[in-house]
């Protein structure tokens, strides 16, 4: 049996995702199998992503006056959690002046979202925007420094900012695609209630949630694609490194023919290459030959070839 080893020296593309192990001379593969020994890497897959997953984009509906304005926040890309989306919103009304301050000098919001955990949901609160100042309140003010923007005004009647995920932030926090939680005006039977919302399918806050490694010059008649040898799910926290070692090897016959090459390209959930940030990586795969132990002959004789 034999090891070769990729690492961040074998990587191909800028995406961090192929790893092309080059042999010293031409191999012939006649009996041969290959199987994962190891992986090493770090958590450095995205959940939110503007191009290889569309998922960054929510709307926020908000009322000065009878009049609705629609806000859409832009996520930059990158790995978020239920927190960090909150936080995001929050940073965004500072930014457009959506929220006031109590006499404690503290900020208040009028959306949120949060993890609910006995529910398995991402539960959204909105409450009902006042129709004047409360006492000791003050509004705030545009700040170019700080990008903090002003107060747009207050309503003429009371509602609550609506949240709408379209596709496929949706399946973020667990709602219909185009779910609104509406604006709670009147004639609503809730019009100046507080509203909650709990998520109507598991939240998949991370798409990816395991990986696979495609190997080349293989062809695993059990898989789609009939490249894929390995799966990973991190059980680390995003930027740690993953460990991985599966308690057997699990052999897949080489395609018969002579190589020069090995290519390994790491795949999310839907079979396409990932975009990983962290190329920091070392891969041991092992490779043995069917002959040189025997196996050979005896899995031709249970195949009745003689």
């Amino acid at each position: 049996m034999s090891t070769i080893v990729l690492d961040s020296s074998n990587l191909y593309g800028t995406d961090n995702n192929t790893l092309v192990y080059k042999f010293p001379n031409s191999v012939k593969f006649d009996n041969h199998e290959i199987a994962v020994q190891s992986v090493t890497m770090y958590y450095s897959w995205e959940n939110i992503n503007d191009t290889t997953l569309s998922n960054n984009v929510f709307s926020l509906q908000w009322v000065s006056g009878t009049s609705v304005s629609t806000y859409q926040i832009v996520i930059p890309s990158g790995l978020y959690e239920v927190v960090d989306l909150n936080n995001y919103l929050q940073f965004f009304c500072i930014q457009h002046g959506l929220f006031l301050i109590d006499d404690n000098q503290k900020f208040v919001y009028y959306a949120e979202m949060v993890v609910n955990a006995q529910q398995y949901a991402v539960q959204i609160n909105t409450f009902p925007v006042p129709l004047t100042l409360p006492v000791n309140w003050t509004a705030p003010t545009a700040d170019p420094v700080t990008g903090q923007g002003a107060w747009p005004g207050f309503p003429t009647a009371t509602f609550n900012p609506a949240l709408i995920f379209p596709p496929s932030f949706n399946e973020i926090v667990g709602y219909a695609a185009n779910f609104s939680t509406g604006l709670n005006q009147a004639p609503s039977p809730n019009a100046g209630q507080n509203l909650s919302f709990y998520s109507s399918v598991s939240p998949q806050v991370q798409p990816n949630s395991s990986i696979y490694l495609s190997l080349s010059n293989i062809n695993n008649k059990y898989a789609v694609p009939s490249s894929i040898v390995y799966s990973i799910s991190p059980t680390v926290a995003f930027g740690e490194q993953i460990n991985s070692v599966p308690p057997n090897f699990t052999w897949n016959k080489l395609i018969n023919g002579t190589y020069n090459e090995i290519r390994l390209q790491i795949l999310g959930l839907n079979k396409q290459p990932l975009i990983l940030l962290d190329g920091n990586m070392t891969i041991m795969l092992s490779i043995r030959d069917l002959k040189d132990s025997g196996l050979g002959e005896i899995m031709n004789r249970l195949q009745g070839n003689k």
